[in-house]
């Protein structure tokens, strides 16, 4: 999950990245600027391969000659790497095309030190070694090139060479402290990017992230919870596509789309600062004549 914006490392020292150890035994690293770590808790490398290697179908999709990547928030590189030990264990001859974007090119560097690299096969460490390096990788299986920049003006490269994705992996910081990239602008650029049966896979289950997914011409849908949990703990996180979604939305989900949480982030310009963007926000919510979002919680006994 990069910073979106060239703000946080403008005149200060690349930070130094602290490996923090998570349930799995997979390591992850936790911003300052943000005050949120780039995975969950409960497994660095679990939640790339059940939030975003298995919510695109990448096991189904394998059996086909040659698939497209393409990773939003790039950060440690490991939902690049889920991604390719999902295909290839499937079909070891896929023919696989790979388009990273990441701001902070200390993150992808930091994540190739040991012991983050040694949770990896020996071809992947070699892969994730390139991309951190020289931001290319190339096999006979792989054509993988890491764009360095504030995603909203690197997607204009991957929109320009008309790159259609089977599966995008959407990865940055939370809503509330990454609005830049969660507005329905992004998406829609995004959502070009997309081919017509390909899928979006992101651990946000925020009704403005839905919302604005559904506004940029997506149909959207519910990763599964793996395990019976509490009722604020409804989702793992959303899935979309031009296609119908195989996990609907639950009736609580929707009605959660009909509260003021629903309402969007917007940035017309792709250019706001976060500041900016959560203002508009706050009195885009302001105005809303929805539910709100208390009412429906307490509706559903959510806490």
């Amino acid at each position: 999950m990069p910073d979106p914006t060239n703000e946080s490392l403008s005149g200060k020292q690349p930070p130094t990245w602290q490996p923090q150890l998570t349930q799995d035994g997979s390591f992850t690293f936790f911003s300052e600027t943000f005050g949120e770590a780039f995975h969950s808790s409960q497994g660095a490398k679990t939640e790339a391969f059940q939030k975003f290697a298995a919510a695109t179908q990448l096991a189904e999709q394998a059996r086909k000659p040659s698939l497209r990547l393409l990773d939003v928030c790039y950060g440690l590189g490991y939902n690049t790497a889920a991604a390719l030990e999902t295909i290839w264990q499937i079909n070891p001859h896929c023919q696989v095309e790979v388009y990273g974007l990441e701001l902070d090119p200390t993150v992808p560097l930091g994540a190739i030190a040991p012991p983050l690299l040694e949770t990896w096969s020996p071809p992947l460490q070699t892969i994730l070694q390139s991309l951190a390096t020289s931001q290319q990788a190339q096999t006979p299986s792989l054509n993988a090139q890491l764009l360095l920049g504030d995603a909203r003006q690197t997607l204009q490269q991957v929109r320009a060479i008309a790159f259609q994705a089977d599966a995008i992996f959407f990865d940055p910081f939370s809503p509330r402290r990454c609005p830049q990239l969660w507005t329905v602008e992004f998406f829609q650029g995004v959502a070009d990017c997309l081919a017509s049966t390909g899928r979006l896979a992101t651990y946000s289950r925020a009704a403005s992230v839905r919302s604005a997914l559904q506004l940029a011409g997506l149909q959207i849908g519910s990763i599964p919870l793996k395990h019976s949990e509490s009722s604020h703990e409804w989702s793992q996180g959303t899935v979309a596509g031009f296609e119908p979604q195989s996990d609907a939305l639950s009736p609580m989900e929707q009605e959660h789309l009909q509260t003021r949480a629903a309402v969007p982030y917007r940035d017309p310009s792709l250019s706001d600062s976060m500041e900016e963007i959560l203002e508009r926000h706050r009195q885009e919510q302001g105005r809303s004549l929805l539910e709100s979002t208390s009412s429906w919680r307490r509706r559903w006994g959510i806490h």
